[in-house]
């Protein structure tokens, strides 16, 4: 199956580095194939990486696997979440990889067989992230249906119901001709995928199981030629399962059945033990390229005193904000903006004390890129470090010797247009660029009118505060809250909108004080 496996915090995206390491220490000549599931994090952070590692010679393909039938399309930029049928498409490539074909042929038999899948996902429960007191959103009494694997709300919440009602319900949303998600008709060969969500006994499984196959051979009119029943793509403790249902001729059955030692696989290979795990010492990668140090100067000019000022307020609210965010983002994501943010927050306070050019305004925001890159990871994570890199790039390329206000401005829109390009999100898709394209537009506005920079700052804050209220009215077109209701929206502002005004209200509020008191 999988030659490596990389991991990012619970429910985020690996950040870039960790993917570039990975690739660098499992890849031969042969090449790479990334599979990666339908996520904004996964698919910018892997894309991003994937670039990396061609710039250093190494052969990378990618394929993303969205299978959800849950949802009817179009999703907004988001698309089809990747859920667990991603687990049939590791063995298909696997497989495939074993009997030595070239990575092009195996990127193609990856991509067929997540054409083939589809999944659907029902929670009796809502899973608890660590530190964090479980959400109370699913009363007693109640499920949830077309739900994702990061804890976010599901498509609908209904009555309890018998197991068989619900499998029955399960199977005719992913065989559905009207969403016509999978290529499956009476009379297909299908294989079966049964999957816990973290917290189902198997003798549940196996009951779900029991219910999935006559439905599927009775109701359907399929020959269920694979079943696979376990906990493959979990939620944490999560109570509830996922059904997978594959479309399947003698190629796919074949690359199902090769003989695996991945531990969890359903079906052992020759009954042997898997391993054990083996340090391997990490490759070089084909380029080393010498980092310039950066450090803190030892003595601060007063635009160095203002930046710190401003950067400290940003960061120091982003730290205090952590628990309403995450409470907004129980409701409408996956729970964790807040935490997410804190980390980046965290990094930018304690590397500002050591590694901020302070007086050097360009290679600061450059530096504050790189300190959210280590440690925030997932959407936010790439997106800001994203906006960080052409703010820094604007700067660079505009300002010989001295910043004016213009200058941050047009920076302001060099990294907004940044995070539109490679993010897909544009004003009024309920995202952080609700929140900063107001304040953009007032800011440019008040500066050609004339007004003190200071002074056109704080209005332009005031703009992006509003900005993020008026999310609460938006449907969403990106990122995890497209799979909401609209009626669940309707009263949660975006978190991430509502993290941006924060930061840039308090750094605007942060240089009025410093300026006043100057």
């Amino acid at each position: 199956m999988l030659t490596a496996a990389i991991c990012g915090d619970v429910f985020t995206s690996p950040n870039v580095d960790s993917i570039v390491a990975g690739i660098r220490a499992v890849t031969g000549p042969m090449g790479c194939l990334l599979i990666v599931k339908n996520y904004t994090g996964d698919r910018l952070n892997f894309g991003l990486a994937a670039e990396q590692a061609k710039s250093e010679g190494y052969k990378v393909e990618m394929v993303i696997v969205g299978d959800d039938c849950a949802l009817p399309p179009p999703r907004g930029i988001a698309g089809r979440r990747g859920l667990a049928g991603t687990i049939l498409v590791h063995k298909v490539a696997g497989a495939a990889a074993a009997c030595g074909l070239p990575l092009a042929d195996v990127a193609a038999e990856a991509k067929r067989a997540s054409e083939m899948v589809g999944t659907m996902g029902v929670a009796l429960s809502v899973c608890t992230l660590p530190g964090q007191v479980t959400s109370d959103r699913l009363g007693p009494g109640k499920m949830e249906l077309g739900l994702g694997i990061h804890g976010e709300p599901g498509a609908a919440v209904a009555d309890l119901q018998p197991v068989d009602v619900v499998v029955s319900h399960v199977l005719k949303e992913i065989l559905s001709s009207e969403t016509n998600y999978v290529p499956i008709t009476r009379g297909s060969r299908v294989v079966l995928l049964i999957n816990g969500l973290g917290a189902t006994p198997l003798m549940e499984l196996m009951i779900i199981a029991g219910k999935a196959v006559p439905g599927l051979q009775l109701e359907h009119g399929l020959a269920v030629d694979r079943v696979y029943t376990g906990s493959l793509m979990t939620s944490l403790d999560m109570a509830g399962f996922s059904i997978s249902v594959m479309k399947a001729d003698q190629a796919i059955l074949d690359r199902l059945d090769a003989p695996t030692k991945a531990p969890n696989w359903p079906v052992g290979a020759d009954g042997n033990r898997p391993p054990a795990k083996i340090p391997v010492p990490l490759p070089p990668p084909h380029s080393i390229q010498s980092d310039k140090t950066l450090s803190r100067p030892e003595k601060l000019i007063s635009l160095g005193h203002i930046l710190e000022a401003a950067i400290e307020a940003a960061a120091t609210e982003l730290v205090n904000l952590r628990d309403n965010l995450n409470e907004w983002d129980s409701k409408v994501g996956d729970g964790d903006c807040g935490s997410t943010m804190f980390r980046g927050a965290v990094a930018i306070l304690e590397d500002m004390k050591k590694y901020y050019p302070l007086n050097d305004p360009a290679e600061t925001v450059n530096e504050i890129g790189s300190s959210i890159r280590r440690v925030m990871g997932g959407t936010s994570g790439i997106l800001y470090d994203i906006f960080c890199k052409a703010a820094y790039a604007k700067l660079k390329a505009d300002s010989e010797l001295v910043i004016t206000a213009l200058h941050w401005a047009d920076a302001l829109e060099a990294a907004i247009a940044a995070v539109s390009k490679y993010g897909g999100a544009r004003a009024g898709y309920r995202t952080l660029l609700d929140a900063l394209i107001p304040a953009l537009s007032a800011l440019k506005e008040r500066l050609s009118a004339g007004d003190n920079p200071v002074d056109a700052f704080v209005i332009s804050a005031e703009a992006a505060v509003a900005g993020a209220e008026s999310t609460k009215h938006m449907q969403a077109q990106a990122g995890r809250s497209t799979y909401i209701p609209g009626d669940v929206l309707a009263s949660i502002p975006d978190p991430g909108a509502m993290a941006a005004a924060a930061w840039y209200r308090a750094a605007a509020l942060a240089i009025k004080e410093k300026c006043s008191t100057a």
